[in-house]
């Protein structure tokens, strides 16, 4: 019932969201006499701040209509290269463009959509031939596709990087470290010619019992029943997925929202003073930030059970007992794909260590092909966004591919 309840209150909130805008737009109107009176900017202000809140939200588009590549601006389009059932691979086409590494971007199957990751691309579009994994909304996958765990994950992964071919280079942000890590030692142990010759592992929980945060102690503090009884939902009717069980966007977006409450309260309370002073440009900082962090799917029940059990109740890769299908993931497998941690000193997501650990589970890789970069001052949103990432990150990504091309 926690879905159908969910579903109700988002109607009800749009509507509220529809006439508060309306509400905002009368009182900002000079035709409107009431807009002159002491208070309406305020109550303007307020209304336009609570009908973004509330307002339905689909998925994001990346939007990239042109880079600037070697000085010259460039088109950008978007091509799906191979389709499947709970995810495509999409490929940034840049116009007139040759060559330039072959690089996976790994978006995180987490509750958000890949357009989360629209400043990694966008950082990445002129030095690179950029494509990424492009998840599907759990709810709008049939029941008739069947079912979508991490084992599936993990082949994925080897599906996009046989399209891609081989030299590719792979980057995984936060949560999909696991599998883009499991997926290098098995392709590793099979001499696939088409493994990775380099893995990026951003804020990934490789092993979380190093600096746990308040998300690992959630994860570990309660039994694995707990969560097959209290967060998995059945997808109500009116979605093509209706009937299959799902961990909604939804519960995702509160536990996160709950974590810093303080700071999206202040983060709304700077809102509303950039519109109460007219400050257009300085709201839609904020604005632009809360469409795609409200913009939230649904994970497939047997992925996100999974994830829990081996990722942070089992610590299985590290302790070297993650299986994919029956068959041992061997982080020792792993001789020649360079590998790179990138961690954020105030990452409240991953803790310090928990992505570092990557490069000591792979005893046989050589020390010329491990690094790790710890970036001064940064939070978990940091690492693939915003000036941080842009220019200070980014070019060590760059120099890392290169130097292993």
């Amino acid at each position: 019932m926690l879905y159908q309840t969910y579903e109700l209150q988002r109607s009800m909130l749009a509507g509220a969201s529809a006439m508060a805008n309306i509400g905002a737009d009368l009182l900002h109107n000079p035709a409107n006499p009431f807009s002159y009176w002491t208070g309406s900017a305020e109550m303007a202000s307020a209304l336009e701040v609570f009908a973004h809140a509330a307002a339905l939200r689909g998925k994001p588009a990346f939007g990239f209509q042109h880079v600037t590549v070697d000085g010259r601006e460039v088109a950008v389009r978007e091509e799906v290269v191979l389709r499947r059932p709970f995810g495509q691979l999409k490929r940034f086409v840049r116009e007139g463009v040759e060559g330039g590494p072959k690089l996976l971007i790994v978006a995180p199957m987490s509750g958000h959509y890949a357009t989360l990751l629209r400043g990694t691309v966008e950082r990445m579009l002129p030095f690179a031939d950029v494509h990424i994994t492009d998840w599907r909304d759990a709810r709008d996958v049939s029941l008739a596709e069947g079912r979508f765990d991490l084992d599936d994950y993990i082949d994925y992964l080897v599906a996009f990087l046989e399209q891609i071919g081989p030299g590719a280079h792979m980057l995984a942000v936060c949560q999909p470290s696991v599998p883009c890590y499991a997926a290098a030692a098995l392709m590793s142990a099979d001499a696939h010619p088409c493994r990775p010759r380099t893995l990026t592992l951003m804020g990934g929980p490789i092993d979380t019992r190093e600096a746990p945060t308040a998300v690992n102690t959630l994860a570990t503090k309660r039994p694995f029943s707990w969560f097959e009884q209290n967060v998995i939902q059945t997808v109500p009717p009116g979605y093509a997925g209706a009937g299959r069980r799902v961990y909604p966007g939804f519960l995702q977006l509160t536990g996160f929202l709950s974590m810093n409450l303080g700071s999206h309260m202040m983060s709304h309370w700077g809102m509303f003073r950039h519109l109460v002073q007219g400050d257009a440009d300085g709201a839609a900082a904020t604005k632009a930030f809360y469409d795609e962090y409200r913009s939230v799917c649904d994970m497939a029940a047997e992925f996100y059970l999974q994830t829990i059990d081996v990722v942070f109740q089992r610590h299985a890769l590290p302790k070297g007992e993650m299986t994919h299908r029956g068959r041992l993931v061997d982080p020792a497998a792993i001789t020649d794909v360079a590998l790179l941690a990138i961690e954020g000193e105030r990452d409240d997501i991953s803790g310090l260590g928990q992505t570092k650990a990557a490069l000591t589970i792979a005893t046989a890789l050589p020390e010329d092909k491990k690094r790790y970069f710890m970036a001064d001052g940064v939070g978990h949103y940091g690492i693939f966004n915003g000036s941080r990432w842009r220019n200070l990150i980014a070019p060590v990504v760059e120099q890392w591919i290169t130097a292993h091309a």
